[in-house]
């Protein structure tokens, strides 16, 4: 078992062609995406297709069920309510179709994995998992030994042991026999842990290691003001918040 694991592209071109560039270099059995390849960036179409060419397992993210008009944006803040708007403007139907057959969780029973882009704990419901405590709580969820989530944009691997207090990692961590992990892999297109660089996960059966990229954010932002998406959403890539 070797994946490069990468979530939330949400339309940065730039982000997601320096990530699978990088790969290039890097040796893995398959990429695995996890969801939520539109919204806030100004190229939706051109990283769905991206994805559906390089990526052997995708799931669904809320903002692509909202861009196929399958989830309610009501609890979108409003950059990315109106982000989403936008996205479905210029959206094809065939994406938007493509977008509403993705499913929300996978099991990969052979590599006892599950795949989900929030949480194992009421995928459907798009929590957030982000402290030791939320990760305690979806730990009996999944029976699978590892759980790849994206969602929240923060990068960690968090290891529960069969006894004892869970821990987590920033950066690698070794994949030990009866302990069990959450791992989440950050995002491409718009990191939230206070480094703008694209995150991807490479995960075999012995460690996982979170990775970082840069990329061209300065052209990926003039494509956003160009397109008129919400100034917030185009400063905040150069601060990685």
């Amino acid at each position: 078992m070797r994946y490069a694991v990468i979530a939330d592209v949400h339309g940065n071109l730039e982000a997601l062609e320096a990530v699978l560039k990088k790969l290039e270099e890097e040796s893995f059995d398959a990429l695995l995406f996890l969801g939520d390849s539109v919204g806030y960036g100004p190229n939706p179409n051109e990283c769905i297709e991206i994805l559906k060419k390089k990526a052997q397992v995708l799931l669904a993210g809320n903002h692509d069920l909202a861009a196929a008009g399958l989830t309610d944006t009501e609890f979108f803040n409003p950059h990315a309510r109106t982000a989403i708007e936008w996205t479905q403007a210029v959206l094809k139907d065939e994406n938007k179709k493509f977008l509403a057959s993705l499913p929300i969780v996978k099991q990969m029973i052979d590599d006892d994995l599950c795949l989900v882009h929030s949480t194992p704990k009421e995928p459907e419901k798009w929590h957030y998992l982000i402290s030791n405590w939320d990760a305690y709580k979806n730990f009996p969820f999944f029976s699978e030994k590892i759980c790849l989530i994206g969602h929240s944009h923060v990068p960690a691997i968090i290891e529960a042991p069969p006894e004892g207090k869970i821990n987590t990692f920033n950066i690698r961590a070794e994949i030990t026999e009866n302990y069990r992990y959450i791992i989440n892999a950050g995002s491409v297109g718009q990191p939230r842990d206070g480094n703008p660089d694209a995150a991807y996960v490479l995960l075999t059966e012995d460690s996982a290691e979170i990775k970082r990229v840069s990329y061209d954010i300065l052209l990926t932002q003039e494509k956003m003001r160009h397109a008129g998406l919400p100034d917030h959403l185009i400063e905040r890539l150069a601060h990685g918040r």
